[in-house]
């Protein structure tokens, strides 16, 4: 059987096109179709005579993730496979560009980006799937849909805050963690402080959440406002802001509780039984893990989510361990929500922080290390179908205790051991003074037991 690759760089309102052999020679030179009916139609037709004229040919076809305008190609060519020979994949664009660089070539253009799709198909074989129906397309439309929402918000809270502090920049100090429900209710009546300066408090006391004391706080604030801005257009600005933001609020609210409603996904439930995964949770780590068959271990979906931890050694620079953070950030920052919601709820995660800040680590460091161990209970979950048990994690501690810090001979300095009189820096000069006491503790102490003579890292006196 013959293999040919179908290449095709996805466009808005066309596509380009190349067919290769496994050879990477064109079979079918570069041809473009608009993405209508009779472009769709054109290429059936084209691969149909194509299968006629080659009846022992296997067609393996991909379209690059662009933003959306490659769907409507990715369904049709689905829709093919009922009568053609020919498997469709969605491909991971930034692959297809580390490829295209790795053959050190320079020039890119449509014609060229289809030829690089199907030459990635014919050099990575092992990291395409094929007929993949995405089942979560729908989840992933309107989740999408919810974080441009959520983005909008952000900008008008942004422009909020920067009308507020003008027009009455006491009220901020009860918007340091964001602005409350009840701070932008009270703009909605009172945009500056002259108009709050002139409410009766116990108009102020009616707003939700403001009790009387505090509302007799606010109005007498107000009269010593310092605020630069008390016009007309301010009050107006921060009226029709402060009503975007409610609105925003609002459709946000209405949309998660219809994704959450209609998601019939078993995973999402099955993640929902961990304390601290919320329904939109969920919903976000499926749509970013998709399927737990591409992990092959828990190592490789920590790196996919960027939790690794990662060694940078450079000169007298720090010489640590830390999480690489690389990839797409959304991934870390819906851990990270779900990592700082089980400290509070999941007594498995908070004894874990809590017993890694009393060994001395930074609580922020902590709180990496609690993703990273959530990530890894999410995919034994995945992996073997069962809901969240924290005696399983437990047993699986007992069998692996924690291995205590051994200090290893370095290899680097096999030829020489570390000279005191060498003209280093004063930072390095204190790196090998702790090298040098840890080692001495660890042979001192290990066991009761004197060991000395064990060939440790070599340390000039």
């Amino acid at each position: 059987m013959n293999y040919y690759f179908l290449g095709i760089d996805a466009s808005k309102g066309y596509s380009d096109f190349v067919m290769l052999n496994a050879k990477k020679q064109p079979v079918i030179e570069n041809f473009q179709l608009d993405d209508t009916f009779d472009g769709h139609a054109r290429l059936y037709e084209l691969l149909a005579r194509f299968n006629q004229d080659h009846p022992e040919a296997a067609i393996y076809a991909a379209v690059e993730s662009t933003g959306g305008y490659e769907n409507n190609w990715f369904q049709a060519l689905l829709k093919f496979q009922a009568s053609l020979p020919i498997k469709t994949a969605h491909l991971n664009p930034l692959g297809v560009s580390h490829n295209h660089k790795a053959d050190l070539k320079r020039n890119v253009t449509d014609k060229i980006s289809a030829q690089n799709v199907a030459e990635y198909m014919i050099a990575h074989p092992e990291k395409v799937s094929y007929q993949h129906q995405d089942s979560l397309a729908s989840l992933r439309k309107q989740w999408g849909f919810i974080k441009m929402l959520t983005k909008q918000s952000g900008q008008m809270l942004n422009q909020l805050e920067s009308l507020v502090y003008n027009a009455n920049p006491e009220i901020l100090i009860y918007c340091k963690d964001g602005i409350p429900q009840w701070v932008l209710k009270l703009l909605t009546r009172y945009p500056t402080a002259l108009r709050l300066s002139k409410a009766r408090v116990e108009s102020v006391a009616r707003i939700p959440y403001v009790s009387a004391a505090r509302a007799q706080q606010l109005v007498a604030t107000a009269k010593k406002s310092v605020a630069s801005a008390d016009d007309q257009v301010t009050e107006q600005l921060i009226g029709a802001t402060v009503k975007q933001i409610l609105d925003l609020n609002n459709t946000i609210k209405a949309q998660t509780k219809i994704l959450t409603d209609k998601c019939t996904v078993p995973e999402i439930e099955l993640l929902k039984t961990f304390n601290g995964i919320s329904d939109y949770s969920a919903i976000g780590l499926m749509l970013e893990i998709q399927c737990v068959q591409r992990f092959m271990s828990s190592k490789k979906i920590a790196s996919f989510f960027g939790i690794h931890p990662a060694y940078k050694k450079s000169g007298d620079g720090t010489w640590k361990y830390r999480m690489s953070k690389k990839g797409r950030s959304e991934p870390r920052r819906i851990l990270f929500m779900v990592a700082m919601s089980a400290i509070k709820s999941n007594p498995l995660i908070r004894s874990i922080f809590q017993q890694a800040v009393q060994r001395g680590m930074v609580k922020k460091a902590a709180v990496g290390l609690c993703m990273h161990k959530i990530l890894r209970i999410i995919y034994g979950m995945l992996k073997h179908n069962k809901a969240f048990d924290p005696e399983i994690d437990r047993k699986n501690r007992q069998k692996k205790p924690l291995r205590q810090r051994q200090v290893r001979q370095d290899k680097d300095r096999r030829y020489q051991g570390f000279d005191s009189t060498a003209p280093i820096s004063r930072r390095q000069q204190m790196k090998r003074k702790e090298r040098k006491q840890l080692s001495q503790n660890v042979s001192n102490v290990e066991c009761g037991i004197n060991q000395a003579s064990v060939p440790v890292t070599e340390l000039a006196n």
